[in-house]
C-alpha cells in the first residue's frame, strides 16, 4: 500500500479495519427518584420492544405526553422530554447530545428535561439493530457520530411542530418560525409546543432529511451548559450502578486467581458458610489458557450473602489453592529484560519510506533514546459490578457499563437466551476510562444467576479492580532520528516492543496485533523523507485492553519527549523543531481512528498558543523549567505548556499548566473545557507515580496506597484554550491527556538537566 511521503518511496503494512468500541444500540430508561423503569410507554420515548427490568418497588406512571420520533417527548405543560442515549461516564454526553437535539428543535433549554435510555435492539433479516444508534462510550466517538445524526431528530420533530400549527392556522407552514418552544406566525400569533404536541404526534414523521440550521443561527451549541443532572450528583441524588439493586438480590463477590492464565486448584468453604449471612458459595469457571477472553477474566470461587459485609467477610474465611499457570516467572523486571532484547532484534516494519539505513549512514549526526512505559490501571472511582437477574425466558441487567452491546452479547452467550429478551439498564457510571469497555464483570454477574437461580449484586473492591483489570499495555520505545550539516531532520524510526492491547481476542490475527500499538500515519510520518516504524510483540501474561486515548498515551510521551531531546540535542529551540517539522499547514492521508485527515497546520495553532500563554522564550527564573508538547489524538489536536518549579530535595510542583485544543466547533463549551482539565490531570497523575507492579506471574499492587493518584493538594489549575473552529466537531474524552506527561517532563528538564524517559516520575525530579 503507498502512503505519503515527502521523498522516496513508501510502504505501510496495511492496518485491518477495527470496530470502533463503545458504539452499540439502546431503549428508553425513565427516572424517577430511584432507579425505575418503563418499557412499553404509551406517551413515552420507547416506541416499544419488550418488557424493561423492575428496578425498584415500585414503577414511574407513564408520560403523558406526545411522541415526536424516538427521542422526543412533549408534555402538556410544554415540558420538552430529550432522551440521551449514549452512555454517560463523566464525558458530559448525557447533556451534550440533548443539546444537539434541542437545537433543531428550538427548544427552550430551561424547560427540557433529560432523561437516559436503556438500551435497545430491534430484530433485522441480517440479526439485530439498534433502535436509537450508537449508546456505548469509546474512542471519542459520540459527538462526531451524532453531530448530524441527532440534529436530524430534533429537525424533523420540530417539523412536525410547524406542521401542527400550519394546519391550525390554516396557513402555509413555510410561513412560520421557531423560538424557544413556540411556534410564530408574522402576524403575531403564537402556539407553545405543549399545546401542539398532540397534533403534531399524528403526523408522519419525515422520512428524509429536513434542512438543518444554519450554523450562525445556532442558540444553544457553542454556548456553556451545566450537566443536566449536576445538582443530584453534588447531593448524592444521583444513582449509580453501585446503588441499583433488584428485588430479592443477593451479594456476591469473587476470590479471583491471581495468577495470569492460572487454575483453580481446591477450595474449603466451610468457614465461609459458617458466617452469618452467607448463603452459598460457589466455584466460578474461567477461560482456557489461550481461549479468547470472551466471558469472565478468570476461575474463581464466589461468596453469596444477604449483605456485601457478610459476602466480604465469607470470602475472607475462604481457604483457596490455586494453580499458578504458563507466566509464573513474570516479573516487571522480566518484562525489561525481554524488550531489551527484543529490541536488538528486527521487527515487522509497519512502515517503511525513503531510505532511513542510508539516511542514517550518511547522517553528520544520530540521536537515539528509548522510553519505558508501564502497565496502568483505569482504576475507576466506581470499581465494576452488576445486577443481574437470569430467569428461564429473560435476563435483566442493570450496570455501569461503556459497551452495553457486548453486555448484551455476553449475556446472550452464556444463557442462550435471545438478546431481544436481555434488558439492560444504563445507570451513569462512575468513571470508565475504556475499563468498562469489557463485561467480564457483567458475566461473572449472569454466571452466579444463572446457577443459583436468584438475582444477583455482584460488587468488586479496590483490590479486586487493580487486580484483575484489563491493563494499558507495557512497552519499550527505541527512537532514532538524524540530522544532516544544517541540522535538518533527514531520518526518524521508532520502533517498539510492547504487549499489544489485543489480547485473546477471539477476532483479531497474531498478524492484527500491532495495529493497536503503532499507528502508521502518526507524527512525524510523511514529515520526515526517510522514516520507519517497527514493532515487536513482548509476550505476557497481563491481561490488556483498551486506556483513556489507547497507544496515544504512550507514544505521544516518548514522541514528545524525542522531538525535546533531539531539539536540545542539535542546539535548536524545541518549539522551533516542532514548527519545522510540521511544515505549511495542509492536509496529510491519515488512516486510522481519527482520519481520514490529519492537518499540520491546526497542530501548529495548538502548539503556538499554548506557548504564547505560558510565556514561551522567557527565562523563567532558577530552578523552573518550561516544557511543550502537541499531539493529534482521535480527530483532534491538543497542546500542554507547562512551568515547574523544583526544590533543592528534588521535588517539584506545577507552577503552571495551559491546554489548547481544538475539536472542531464546540457543542457545550462548558463540557469541553471540563474534559480537558480532566484529561490533563488524569495524564499528570499517571506520569507522577502510577504503575502496577509483577511479580511472580501475578499483580502486586493492591491499593491506593501502592497506586497512588494524585491529590487535589498536588493538582494544578488547568488552563484550558479552546481554538475556535466552524469544522464538524470530533470527540473530546481523551484528546487531553496524551499531552500532558511529555510535557511535564520536557519542563522538569528545562529546570533540572534530568532527562526522564521512563515512566512513572516517582515524585522526584532530579
Amino acid at each position: 500500500m503507498t502512503g505519503d511521503s515527502t521523498a522516496g518511496t513508501s510502504t505501510r503494512a496495511a492496518a485491518p479495519a477495527r470496530h470502533r468500541p463503545g458504539a452499540s444500540p439502546t431503549s428508553l430508561l425513565t427516572r424517577r427518584g430511584f432507579l425505575q423503569a418503563v418499557g412499553t410507554l404509551s406517551g413515552g420515548l420507547l416506541l416499544t420492544w419488550h418488557e424493561t427490568p423492575v428496578v425498584a418497588a415500585s414503577t414511574a406512571p407513564p408520560g403523558t405526553g406526545a411522541l415526536l420520533g424516538v427521542f422526543v417527548r412533549i408534555e402538556p405543560d410544554g415540558t420538552t422530554v430529550i432522551g440521551a442515549r449514549a452512555t454517560e461516564i463523566g464525558q458530559g454526553v448525557k447533556t451534550a447530545l440533548p443539546m444537539l437535539i434541542a437545537e433543531e428543535l428550538d427548544a427552550d433549554w430551561s424547560r427540557v428535561r433529560v432523561e437516559q435510555l436503556s438500551y435497545g435492539i430491534t430484530r433485522t433479516a441480517d440479526g439485530y439493530a439498534s433502535i436509537y444508534g450508537a449508546q456505548g462510550a469509546g474512542g471519542s466517538t459520540s459527538i462526531p457520530e451524532s453531530w448530524v445524526e441527532l440534529r436530524q431528530a430534533g429537525a424533523r420533530a420540530r417539523s412536525l411542530l410547524v406542521r401542527a400549527a400550519a394546519q391550525q392556522w390554516r396557513v402555509p407552514p413555510e410561513e412560520l418560525a421557531t423560538r424557544s418552544g413556540v411556534v410564530h406566525h408574522p402576524d403575531g400569533r403564537t402556539l407553545d409546543y405543549g399545546a401542539l404536541a398532540q397534533r403534531a404526534a399524528a403526523l408522519p414523521l419525515p422520512t428524509s432529511d429536513v434542512p438543518l440550521k444554519r450554523p450562525q443561527d445556532f442558540r444553544l451549541i457553542g454556548t456553556r451548559v451545566r450537566t443536566v443532572d449536576a445538582a443530584d450528583i453534588v447531593s448524592g441524588r444521583a444513582q449509580y450502578g453501585l446503588d441499583a439493586t433488584l428485588p430479592g438480590a443477593l451479594v456476591a463477590v469473587v476470590e479471583r486467581c491471581p495468577y495470569f492464565s492460572g487454575g483453580l486448584a481446591s477450595f474449603d468453604a466451610s468457614a465461609a458458610r459458617a458466617v452469618p449471612g452467607v448463603r452459598d458459595v460457589i466455584a466460578l469457571p474461567g477461560p482456557r489458557h489461550g481461549d479468547p477472553l470472551e466471558e469472565n477474566l478468570a476461575p474463581g470461587v464466589a461468596v453469596i450473602a444477604r449483605d456485601t459485609w457478610s459476602a466480604l467477610q465469607g470470602r475472607r474465611a475462604l481457604k483457596v489453592q490455586w494453580k499458578q499457570g504458563p507466566f509464573a516467572s513474570e516479573s516487571s523486571a522480566t518484562l525489561d529484560a525481554q524488550c531489551t532484547a527484543l529490541l536488538k532484534g528486527q521487527g515487522r516494519r509497519v512502515r517503511d519510506d525513503g531510505d532511513f539505513d542510508g539516511a542514517r549512514a550518511a547522517a553528520s549526526r544520530v540521536v537515539t533514546a528509548t522510553y519505558r512505559i508501564p502497565y496502568v490501571s483505569h482504576s475507576p472511582l466506581e470499581p465494576p459490578n452488576a445486577c443481574v437477574h437470569v430467569q428461564p425466558d429473560k435476563v435483566t441487567i442493570i450496570a455501569p457499563l461503556q459497551s452495553p452491546g457486548g453486555a448484551s452479547r455476553v449475556a446472550s452467550r452464556i444463557t442462550g437466551i435471545d438478546r431481544l429478551n436481555i434488558a439492560i439498564t444504563l445507570t451513569r457510571v462512575g468513571g470508565g476510562f475504556g475499563r468498562r469497555l469489557e463485561n467480564d464483570f457483567v458475566a461473572e454477574a449472569v454466571w452466579l444467576s444463572k446457577l443459583t437461580g436468584h438475582p444477583i449484586k455482584l460488587v468488586w473492591t479496590r483490590e479486586d479492580d487493580l487486580q484483575h483489570d484489563w491493563f494499558r499495555p507495557f512497552g519499550h520505545h527505541e527512537l532514532t532520528a538524524t540530522l544532516d550539516a544544517g541540522r535538518q531532520v533527514t531520518g526518524w524510526a521508532h520502533r517498539l516492543a510492547s504487549a499489544s492491547k489485543y489480547y485473546r481476542q477471539a477476532d483479531v490475527s497474531r498478524d492484527e496485533l500491532w495495529t493497536a500499538e503503532i499507528y502508521p500515519d502518526d507524527f512525524p510520518a510523511a514529515l520526515v523523507p526517510n522514516l520507519r516504524y517497527e514493532w515487536l510483540e513482548v509476550d505476557s501474561g497481563m491481561t490488556r485492553g483498551s486506556w483513556r486515548a489507547p497507544a496515544h498515551t504512550a507514544n505521544a510521551f516518548a514522541v514528545q519527549s524525542f522531538v525535546d531531546e533531539l531539539a536540545h540535542a542539535s542546539q535548536q529551540d524545541p518549539l522551533a523543531l516542532r514548527l519545522k517539522l510540521l511544515g505549511p499547514g495542509r492536509e496529510l492521508k491519515y488512516d486510522q481512528h481519527g482520519g481520514p485527515v490529519f492537518h499540520t497546520g491546526r497542530l501548529a495553532e495548538v502548539l503556538r498558543r499554548a506557548a504564547r500563554a505560558i510565556g514561551w522564550g522567557r527565562e523563567p527564573g532558577a530552578n523552573r523549567g518550561l516544557g511543550l508538547a502537541a499531539h493529534f489524538t482521535f480527530g483532534g489536536y491538543a497542546a500542554h505548556a507547562i512551568e515547574v518549579e523544583v526544590d533543592r530535595a528534588g521535588d517539584y510542583r506545577i507552577a503552571r499548566c495551559i491546554c489548547v485544543a481544538d475539536v472542531g466547533r464546540p457543542v457545550n463549551l462548558l463540557g469541553l473545557e471540563a474534559q480537558m482539565m480532566g484529561g490533563t490531570l488524569d495524564g499528570l497523575s499517571t506520569a507522577r507515580r502510577l504503575e502496577i507492579e509483577i511479580a511472580g506471574g501475578r499483580v502486586v499492587t493492591k491499593n491506593f496506597n501502592d497506586y497512588p493518584l494524585m491529590r487535589m493538594s498536588e493538582a494544578p489549575d488547568v488552563e484550558v484554550i479552546i481554538v475556535p473552529s466552524e469544522r464538524d466537531p470530533s470527540g473530546a474524552g481523551e484528546i487531553g491527556l496524551p499531552t500532558a506527561a511529555p510535557a511535564l517532563t520536557n519542563a522538569l528538564f528545562a529546570a533540572t538537566g534530568k532527562r526522564i524517559r521512563a515512566l512513572p516520575i516517582h515524585g522526584k525530579a532530579a
